[in-house]
């Protein structure tokens, strides 16, 4: 019986974070809208109440049974969770004149072991209109800030000063904390987060890669059964991992099909196909350049490219699809934040991008899906892979849009430009790995610009193509800055663009942020 914390969501930007914290803790969790129904399962260890970009005063303030959860398991509120908690059992919470957004020293009243190993004036991280003024009647202060009264608190355990009474004897420890605990600012949040986690909801700390690993090969035995799946892989992290844990389940019941669409890096068909030999996948690779070439042409706007590319994927590999007989199966490599996107608090995104082009083929196969990742976020995945023995190369790659090259070929797609770029950018991303970098980004890659300008070279003058380079770094992809690269790399960079592709003369670097600029260019 695996264990887990339950994280209700009241919409607040950092409520993943939460659960990423959690889930570094070794604990495993999930994360529902707090108005979704749930069962209290003999797993279930504590429930988390997240932040809101809500008043808990406002007349439709989102709200939940606080009173009846901790008859169940322990709860921790956080920020809007707090409040929440707070006005529930009867305190106030109120506009105040001395809001708190950024860092703020913790002062602790009194001993708890939720601050166990916790410095006093630890730093935290505030993001509050309102304010606890008033805890309610038989709870304690266990902290305060400069500026506000009540930072943290709990449901005393005490009546009458009688340390063994509790308030009720069924009930379970309910604590609420006015800062962030999740989030990199507050210092020491994880510690707090892990006290709640270990010495009062009592979680063991057993969700570990091996675990996972072992517990989803199981369930998708159990799915699976003899029947045949059928997947769409990449190259990418997420789908090679999953493919590899429905592999080690049913072995070459999967069937594997990598499209070359054409808009790949260089080499990158045949280097994806090694690597899934050498791990065993039963993977057909299709070569289908010309056609996304043809289907390309004359095509300009970024969205039509993405569309082109997503809806001819999706015509090839169904023509490949029908040639398995008897599969009944999808597999996807779907990862827990497109999850919890469809069931937010607010409903699901109103935008997503076309480019997610295998997001499409569930409405068209009508197949059952084996989704084996589900669960897990990005980082996690990564450490599933190489928990698998998954080379580094693959597992440690930088994240790749789906229509490849196509959307950093500004303008029209050729044959011809797209192997001016996949040269550029080979030798950009092979000069990052030689230098040491490839690792201190989160994202880089090149792009062909539609300018053409004059150079010099020898006697000859010259007019051709620009290239621009782009590095981040991030966490997530939500934001990200321009990777401060060294100017000699940059320069030697430069050189060996220039020197070794035939069509280009010129080399740029992008030192824009996210936001206001993207991270791709289209």
């Amino acid at each position: 019986m695996t264990e887990k914390i339950l994280i209700l969501d009241f919409g607040s930007q950092y409520t993943q974070l939460i659960a990423r914290a959690v889930r570094e803790a070794s604990v495993y969790c999930e994360i529902i809208p707090y108005h979704k129904s749930f069962e209290f399962e003999p797993g279930l260890k504590g429930i988390i109440l997240s932040g809101s970009p809500f008043s808990v005063n406002e007349e439709k303030a989102p709200d939940v049974d606080v009173q009846q959860m901790i008859t169940k398991v322990p709860v921790l509120g956080v920020c809007y969770g707090a409040q929440l908690t707070a006005k529930r059992f009867g305190g106030l919470v109120a506009k105040s004149n001395k809001r708190e957004y950024g860092r703020a020293q913790l002062h602790k009243q009194k001993e708890d072991i939720l601050f166990k190993n916790v410095e006093e004036r630890s730093q935290v991280w505030m993001s509050h209109a309102d304010s606890i003024l008033k805890i309610p009647e038989g709870f304690e202060l266990l902290a305060t800030t400069e500026s506000i009264p009540v930072a943290a608190f709990k449901k005393s355990e005490n009546i009458n000063g009688h340390s063994d009474i509790r308030l009720q004897a069924s009930e379970f420890p309910l604590y609420g904390v006015q800062f962030h605990p999740e989030v990199y600012h507050s210092r020491e949040g994880k510690k707090i987060l892990k006290n709640f986690l270990v010495n009062i909801c009592g979680c063991s700390q057993d969700w570990t890669p091996a675990h996972f690993i072992t517990d989803t090969i199981e369930a998708l035995k159990k799915q699976i059964g003899d029947r045949k799946v059928v997947m769409a892989l990449s190259g990418g992290v997420d789908s090679t991992v999953a493919a590899t844990l429905i592999h080690k389940a049913i072995g070459d019941h999967l069937y594997g099909i990598f499209v070359d669409n054409g808009v790949l890096r260089k080499n990158e068909f045949q280097n994806v196909l090694d690597t899934y030999a050498k791990l065993g996948l039963n993977v057909k690779g299709i070569d289908a350049r010309q056609r996304f070439y043809t289907t390309l042409a004359g095509k300009t706007e970024p969205e039509d490219k993405r569309k082109a590319i997503g809806s001819l994927f999706i015509d090839i590999f169904q023509e490949e699809s029908k040639k398995i007989p008897g599969v009944e199966l999808l597999g996807q490599g779907t990862i827990y934040p497109d999850v919890i996107e469809s069931v937010s608090v607010h409903g699901p995104s109103v935008t997503i991008k076309s480019h997610h082009n295998v997001g499409g083929l569930p409405d068209h196969l009508h197949l059952e899906l084996a989704e084996p990742l589900r669960s897990l976020f990005k980082d996690e995945v990564r450490k599933v892979g190489r928990e698998l023995g998954i080379p580094s190369e693959m597992i440690d790659r930088h994240p790749f849009p789906g229509p490849g090259l196509a959307i950093r070929i500004l303008g029209e797609i050729t044959e011809e430009k797209v192997q001016l770029l996949q040269e550029a950018d080979h030798l950009y991303i092979q000069g990052l790995k030689d230098n040491g970098l490839y690792a201190t980004v989160w994202q880089a890659g090149a792009i062909l610009l539609p300018v053409k300008s004059v150079g010099v070279m020898g006697d000859e003058r010259t007019y051709e193509f620009t290239v621009a380079l782009r590095a981040v770094t991030s966490v997530d992809g939500m934001t990200a800055d321009w990777a401060h690269l060294p100017y000699k790399f940059l320069a030697n960079i430069s050189n060996e663009i220039i020197n070794n592709v035939r069509g280009i003369n010129r080399v740029v670097y992008d030192i824009s942020s996210k936001p206001p600029a993207t991270i791709e260019w289209e």
